[in-house]
């Protein structure tokens, strides 16, 4: 499994050790071990270092498509179903004629009762309609202490039929683009259809996230799986990097969110 240390990040080290822990964790006890929310990076890195010494992996975020997932390393003797995952989803009841909650509004508020990004998933917004998951350990905890959101008093109920939750037809387009490196400013410059000065601007002006954090050096490489949002732009994902042409250029295949 250390071998392919080398394949990531220096500064994803500290969750790279994290993980490293609860696949040995498997190994060693020779049981489950479910996570908290992962996100999509994040995920693709404990697959990797669990897979690489054969312990498998599934992962749920209880809405279809979602973004932020729990996963469960096991064994192999161990089947998974929805309910080791252990997900609540909410609906959170509020004065809909009245008010309008975004997004930000509920991760802000939810951050706010001292609730740590992991333990709770992806938030969806449908018309009036609020609804995001948690991990169940917490339920109570946010039953009691998520009495308001913004300027709203809200209740929260919980969902319990997957019918009834929030479905998004998030698709992502796929495309192929042959570039020179995996520099932030080149790929950038690549999507945008801009040039690598412009690409450079927007970095440097921090209008450029790589995995939900505002990365400001052009210099910086992306890696397959990434996500990369643009303001203005949209959001795009590394899918996959297949290699490189005679010309000794890079041949990637990049989906946008439609």
């Amino acid at each position: 499994m250390d071998t392919i240390w080398q394949h990531f990040r220096k500064d994803e080290q500290p969750f790279i050790e994290m993980a490293t822990g609860w696949v040995r964790e498997v190994e060693n006890t020779y049981s489950p071990k479910l996570t908290g929310f992962l996100d999509p990076r994040q995920q693709f890195i404990v697959e990797s270092l669990a897979r690489s010494v054969g312990i498998l992996v599934s992962s749920y975020g209880a809405f279809q498509n979602a973004e932020r997932q729990r996963i469960l390393l096991y064994p192999d003797y161990f089947v998974p179903e929805s309910e080791d995952f252990q997900v609540t989803v909410f609906k959170v009841v509020y004065a809909a004629k009245f008010l309008t909650l975004e997004h930000r509004d509920i991760l802000g508020s939810l951050l706010s009762v001292g609730i740590d990004r992991s333990k709770f998933g992806d938030i969806r917004l449908s018309d009036e309609d609020v609804q995001f998951s948690v991990a169940r350990e917490i339920k109570d905890y946010v039953t009691v202490n998520l009495t308001s959101i913004g300027k709203a008093k809200v209740t929260l109920e919980e969902v319990q039929a997957a019918e009834n939750w929030i479905m998004t037809n998030e698709t992502w387009k796929e495309s192929s683009h042959t570039v020179s490196s995996l520099r932030l400013d080149v790929i950038v410059a690549a999507l945008m259809k801009a040039s690598r000065q412009k690409a450079a601007s927007l970095i440097h002006g921090e209008r450029v996230k790589v995995n939900w954090t505002v990365r400001d050096q052009p210099s910086f490489e992306l890696q397959e799986s990434d996500i990369l949002s643009i303001r203005g732009g949209g959001r795009f994902k590394v899918m996959a990097i297949e290699g490189r042409t005679r010309k000794d250029k890079l041949r990637l295949v990049i989906g946008k969110l439609e």
